[in-house]
Parts: C-alpha cells; structure tokens; sequence
C-alpha cells in the first residue's frame, strides 16, 4: 500500500514560476526516483515488491538505473577534463554546489530585477575580489540563501537515534528509530515564509542600515531552514561554500556581461 500524499513540486498550481524546463524524460525519471521512497508508507510492501521486481519497485529501478547512468556520465566527463588538464582536485566538494547553481542561474534568468541587483553589487567591486571583498557582496549571499530556500541542494535528510531521546515537541524516540526532516518542504511552509513563500526574493534576508543606503544581511533561525543542518551538526564547511560560489558567481556574470555587451548592448544577462 501506498500513501496518496504527494509532494509538492514546481509543477504545482501554486509553484508555476518556479517550473523547470529540464529535459521531459530525465525530469520524470527523477521524479519516479525520488517519489517513490517518499510516499511508501508501509516499508515492508515496497521491501516485497523490491525483492520480486514488480509494480511500482520495477519502475524505480529503472528511473534511479537511468539518473544514475546520466549522473555518472557527467562526472566521468568532469574527471577526464580535469585529467586533460592535469588537475587532480575532487569532485566531491564541487557536486553539490555545482548542482545547485545551475538552480541560482536559472532563477536569475527568470528575475531580471534581481539579476540586476546581482550585476549592480558586483560591479561595485574589483574583478578579483579578495576575501573581504567577498564578504561585502551582501545582496548575493541573501539571493544564494533564497535560491537554497527554495532549491536546497539536499532536499531530504534522515538522522538515525543512537539511544532513546525524547525531540523537544515530546516525541519518543527509540534506539535505532529514523527521523527524516524535509528542507525542500521546510523552505515552502507559509507559516515560516509568508504567503509570498513562492516568490524568488532576496530582500527576506536583507534589512536596510539605519544610517545609510546599504543592505544588511539578516540571518535566520538555521532551525527553520536547515539547508546546512543546524545545531552541534551544522556544516562546517558552510562558510567556504559561501565564498566558493559568490566567487564563482561574480567571475560568470562578469563574463556574460562583456559578452552580452559585445554582442547585443544589453545590461541584461540571460533574457527572459
């Protein structure tokens, strides 16, 4: 048996701004993938159609074999690049943010006032921004925090209790128990972000100094938006996530300017 609760998706009546434009056949696939582990209810029915190879565990199998082969496919294209290249740096740090700034660009193609905004900051400062440069560009952080609100790079996470633990809301939880938190969902939950939970916009985290024009990034309860786990267990690596990718922001808008410019005389970068 299966549970009839979906998940909600951009293709939501609600989520339409938000849709993608992937490849029909792949999309699908990754939603089959996905989608069938989160609305099994019942883990013994699935375990049995698995070990049988029917029904709906068939068709898992062959969307996770498909992602699977198309994932793998790029990262042996990356890895033989690098080797061209005579690079031996690992993927492994580069996957995920990668992965979620293909999101961020194309968020920005559908925004064009806040790729405007984006190009604005950084333009105010130098072409090689050092460290504390980086930390300036304030309006980017709020709209890469946006983008992980809305596209976290890891939707779902399953924590496993070590030992009996009571969770604050007074839940028991036994040894050995899972306890799954959802970011994709958490990031669309109108109690936490307004009725305006849909709408790409960076000013949530941003406020205006008193005494001046510029932008204040106001930070949120990592509870609430456990994009990069929370508590004893948040990422450490967190920071130079950050820099990494407003680095590498800053680097491919600037170059899609000159082009853009060059080519078409146009302040804006990717047309809507």
């Amino acid at each position: 048996m299966e549970s009839s609760t979906s998940t909600m998706s951009p293709g939501s009546s609600k989520d339409k701004s938000l849709a993608t434009n992937s490849a029909p056949n792949l999309s699908a696939m990754f939603e089959s993938a996905t989608g069938a582990r989160l609305t099994a209810s019942i883990p013994l029915i699935w375990k049995i159609k698995k070990f049988f190879n029917i029904g709906s565990e068939k068709s898992h199998k062959m969307a996770v074999s498909e992602v699977k082969e198309y994932a793998m496919n790029i990262v042996k294209e990356k890895k033989q690049k690098l080797e061209q290249l005579g690079e031996k740096e690992s993927l492994d740090d580069d996957l995920l943010s990668s992965g979620f700034l293909t999101w961020y660009f194309w968020l920005l193609s559908q925004h064009p006032e806040v790729q405007s905004n984006v190009v604005k900051e950084i333009k105010e400062h130098s072409e090689e921004p050092a460290y504390e440069e980086v930390k300036d560009l304030v309006y980017i952080h709020a709209s890469l925090c946006e983008c992980m609100r809305l596209y976290p790079p890891v939707p779902l996470d399953t924590k496993e209790a070590l030992n009996d633990d009571v969770l604050p809301g007074g839940m028991v939880v036994k040894k050995g128990m899972r306890v799954s938190y959802f970011p994709y969902a958490m990031g669309r939950l109108e109690s936490l972000w307004g009725s305006d939970w849909a709408e790409f916009k960076p000013e949530r985290w941003l406020q205006k100094e008193e005494n001046s024009k510029s932008w204040r990034f106001v930070q949120r309860d990592s509870y609430h938006y456990p994009v990069f786990q929370a508590g004893p267990r948040i990422c450490l690596g967190k920071e130079m996530a950050f820099l990494q990718m407003k680095r590498v922001v800053a680097g491919v808008l600037r170059w899609c300017q000159r082009l853009n410019e060059k080519l078409w005389n146009q302040s804006i970068i990717f047309p809507t």
